[in-house]
Order: structure tokens, then C-alpha cells, then sequence
């Protein structure tokens, strides 16, 4: 078994995924973090739809997916950032515009006469089609959210839990809202790569929140989040080489037994 493992990472493909797959995941889990403080999961899962009508416009025309994506997750994700904390009272508008761009995607992906497997790699994702030109575009776009979100990250987390507070100490919420859903765009376009727009859900949220449920501080939250979505790709990654089911279906099915667990420790053992 061992020696077979070993034989994948002779595989170029099998390389790319692994450096890919725990780069997303790094970055899932700790923009995740303050998705979960900040209470946006739905922004999250809204931007991953929004952003199909991109991918499959760039598809159509004959331009890279995850650019076409990543413009007009950009786009949707500064907008939702100047609406502030409205955005959490917009459910119906985000609903509306989510809605229209998945349609609008749908049409392209109609007029769409490539290769079917294209469309299918946006929809559920294809970690092992990552090429060596998307894995260095992969590590500068998440390098560039990392480094933002670290700037930012003690006044973003300051911001999330004490609004009125920071806002009184002249940290002005506007422009970290803005910066945050930026970066969010950009980690919401990465995921898409790994597991899909369909279940982006799962990789953006999923590790930070089976953390925050389990841990309370800043840091251990943050730590535990990554090990759960590195645990997640990795093994989900070994378990796709090993059955050739989907890794989109092993990493969520991953990450939905670490949320068992954990609810299931919370529940008889920590008792909240």
C-alpha cells in the first residue's frame, strides 16, 4: 500500500494537486475563520455562483475559467463589501443576483460547444487537472490573500467581533469590509478549483467552523481549521488515487465526519 502511494508522487498531476489542494486549504481555513465570525457565510456560497457565470463567459470565449471567475467574483465581492454590514440584512437581493448569474452561466454553458469535461471541471472541480501554469498562478493569487489578510487581520478581527468599538477608535469598517470580501473572491475562485462552485460551501466553511465550534481563541481556532482542511485534501487526494471516486466526493465526505465528531464531542463531552 505504501509502495503504491509513493508511486503517485512520481505523477506530475499527483505533485500539483497536493501543492494546490493544501495551498486552498491553508487559505479556506483561515479566511473561513472570519467568515464565521463575521457571520458571511452566505456571501461565501453566494460568490461561488456568481462567479460561474464568469467561468463559463471565459470558457465560451476561449479564456482561462478561473480568470473569467475570479473577475466576477472580484466584482460581486467589492460590491458586497461597500454594502457593509447590510449585507446581512440583503438575503433576498444576494438571492436575486445569485440566481440571475447561475442562470446567465447556464446560458453560456448552453452556447458552450467545447470539450464537456470543461464544464463539468467548473461545476465539481478537478484538483488533478491542475497544469504547472495554473499551480503558479494558484500560489500567487493565494500568496497576495494571505499576505492581505494577515495585514488586516488584527483590525478585521477587532472589527468582527466589536463594530461599534473600532469603529469609534477610527478603523474605518468600509475599507476593511471592502479589502476582506476581496480577498474572500479570491479564495472562493481557489476553492472552485479543488472541489467546485457546487461545493465551495464545504471547503470555505467547513474546516473553520467544526474549529470554532471545538476551540474559542484566535489562534487555536486558526490552527485547528488547517489541520482539518489539509487533513481533508490530503487524504482526500490518497483516497481518490487509491478508489478513482471523485476527491470532491472524499474531501466533503471528509469534512462531514470531522463535523459529526465534532458536534458529537461538543455535545456528550464539553457539553455546549
Amino acid at each position: 500500500m505504501l509502495k503504491l502511494l509513493l508511486e503517485y508522487f512520481s505523477y506530475d498531476f499527483v505533485c500539483n494537486a497536493f501543492i494546490a489542494g493544501s495551498l486552498v486549504g491553508i487559505l479556506g481555513a483561515v479566511v473561513g475563520y472570519f467568515v464565521v465570525i463575521r457571520n458571511v457565510s452566505f456571501a461565501a456560497h453566494a460568490l461561488a455562483h456568481i462567479g460561474f457565470s464568469g467561468a463559463t463567459g471565459a470558457a465560451l470565449f476561449g479564456i482561462n475559467p478561473l480568470n473569467g471567475m475570479l473577475i466576477i467574483s472580484l466584482l460581486a465581492g467589492i460590491g458586497m463589501g461597500i454594502s457593509g454590514s447590510r449585507i446581512q440584512q440583503s438575503g433576498q437581493a444576494v438571492g436575486m443576483v445569485l440566481s440571475v448569474c447561475l442562470g446567465v452561466g447556464t446560458l453560456f454553458l448552453a452556447f458552450y460547444k467545447g470539450f464537456a469535461g470543461q464544464a463539468a471541471a467548473i461545476l465539481f472541480g478537478n484538483i488533478f487537472g491542475v497544469s504547472r501554469q495554473q499551480l503558479i498562478q494558484i500560489v500567487t493569487l493565494a500568496g497576495v490573500a494571505l499576505f492581505v489578510l494577515g495585514f488586516l487581520s488584527r483590525k478585521l478581527l477587532f472589527a468582527s467581533v466589536r463594530p461599534d468599538l473600532a469603529e469609534a477608535r477610527g478603523i474605518s469598517l468600509l475599507s476593511l469590509s471592502v479589502s476582506f470580501m476581496g480577498v474572500l473572491a479570491i479564495s472562493v475562485t481557489l476553492a472552485s478549483q479543488i472541489v467546485g462552485i457546487l461545493l465551495v460551501f464545504a471547503l470555505m466553511v467547513g474546516p473553520a467552523g467544526i474549529a470554532s465550534r471545538i476551540f474559542h481563541g484566535f489562534w487555536t481556532a486558526n490552527l485547528a481549521g488547517i489541520c482539518f482542511a489539509l487533513s481533508a485534501v490530503w487524504c482526500g487526494i490518497l483516497m481518490a488515487c487509491l478508489t478513482n471516486w471523485p476527491p470532491s466526493f472524499w474531501i466533503t465526505a471528509i469534512l462531514f465526519i470531522f463535523y459529526l465528531v465534532s458536534e458529537a464531542l461538543c455535545r456528550f463531552v464539553l457539553q455546549r
